[in-house]
């Protein structure tokens, strides 16, 4: 009987259907500081987050970035047609090494015919109208031959050529106007071409291009005449010489770098255009803000810290990251400032109390 009793005594404490679970104990809330914003704040100590100082450590005097060969523009040159026309013959494939005036196509142009002519004539009339008493006409007659000569010219004929001229010919040779690499070849043997149709594409590779990306807090220490050092994914234990050419003036407002171009050395062309290369500037040592990795969190496509704006109380802040030797660390480019101070351990955890407080919160 007595065990009946306490049975029916523990039944009668037992939840029943629907009454609702006991809530388990907040951790975190959503609140608004004095700028309407919001911020995380902790009501207790959470096992996992710890608050940590942002440090500010000494950039070493070379500074490393990562880089994309190309072509100097200032040394390429591209052969175009400026007839109608076809192709009678080719010289030279595409990456064949070329000579300055070296013929590298044969361009067949009742154009060419058309100008020749037009020129012999002209030199013909300017030769019979010439003698004292005529001067006028002479000068008339000289006149029309340099405006043929002109129209020649204008053709893509060459003082040579034009020099050497004694019968319209609808065919002349194109030469190269650079000594270089046949870098692109368009057109074959037989091909119809228009005017503005590029033929080739010439480049000279003793020397190239490296571009880079620089991160805004380290543009103070970059300037035009730096010497550098280049290395190759292709060729790792080969350092390639140069010096920093041109700084960009337009700044990425999205990752917060820009762009400089480094003229670097190129004996024996081994650097190829859409190489990717390492590149070491010697500089001055400079200064960057690090956080201890647990610290940043990532999340869709951007980077957060959650810094104290008060007692218990995290501001989450995006952040923009930069390559960084240390281990363990990881350097801040945007987003928080020396002397404030972040949580650290576990940023995920911390993470996850911001959306579990804000969804109760909204």
């Amino acid at each position: 009987m007595l065990l009946i009793a306490v049975a029916v005594a523990s039944c009668s404490k037992a939840t029943q259907p629907g009454d609702a679970a006991p809530s388990p104990p907040e951790d975190a809330r959503i609140v608004k500081d004095d700028n309407n914003a919001e911020v995380l704040e902790l009501l207790h100590e959470v096992p996992g987050l710890s608050i940590v100082p942002v440090r500010d450590v000494d950039l070493p005097a070379t500074l490393e970035t990562t880089g994309q060969v190309a072509l100097d523009d200032r040394r390429t040159a591209t052969i175009i047609s400026r007839v109608t026309g076809r192709v009678e013959d080719t010289f030279v494939s595409q990456w064949d090494d070329v000579q300055r005036g070296q013929s590298i196509v044969t361009l067949y142009s009742p154009d060419y015919m058309t100008a020749a002519a037009e020129y012999l004539q002209a030199q013909a009339t300017a030769r019979v109208s010439g003698g004292p008493g005529l001067s006028e006409q002479a000068a008339l007659s000289e006149a029309i031959v340099a405006a043929a000569r002109r129209k020649l010219e204008l053709l893509g004929i060459e003082d040579a050529d034009i020099n050497h001229l004694s019968a319209a010919t609808p065919t002349f040779a194109m030469h190269a106007t650079i000594s270089g690499t046949v870098v692109q070849k368009e057109v074959v043997k037989g091909s119809q071409v228009n005017p503005g149709d590029v033929l080739f594409s010439l480049g000279e590779t003793d020397s190239v291009w490296i571009t880079a990306d620089i991160y805004e807090t380290d543009v103070a220490r970059i300037h035009e005449g730096q010497a550098l050092e280049a290395v190759a994914l292709a060729f790792p234990d080969r350092v390639f010489k140069g010096v920093v050419d041109r700084v960009s003036p337009n700044l990425d407002p999205t990752s917060h770098t820009l762009q400089i171009r480094c003229h670097v050395q190129n004996p024996g062309g081994k650097l190829k255009p859409q190489m990717l290369a390492r590149v070491r500037i010697v500089t001055n040592p400079g200064e960057a803000l690090v956080v201890p990795q647990e610290a940043v969190v990532f999340e869709t496509d951007a980077y957060f810290v959650f810094v104290e704006v008060g007692p218990q109380r995290f501001a989450r802040r995006a952040v923009s990251l930069a390559s960084w030797n240390e281990q363990g660390y990881a350097r801040i480019t945007s987003g928080i400032a020396d002397g404030e101070r972040v949580l650290g351990g576990m940023s995920i955890l911390a993470n996850a109390l911001w959306h579990q407080a804000h969804g109760e919160s909204s």
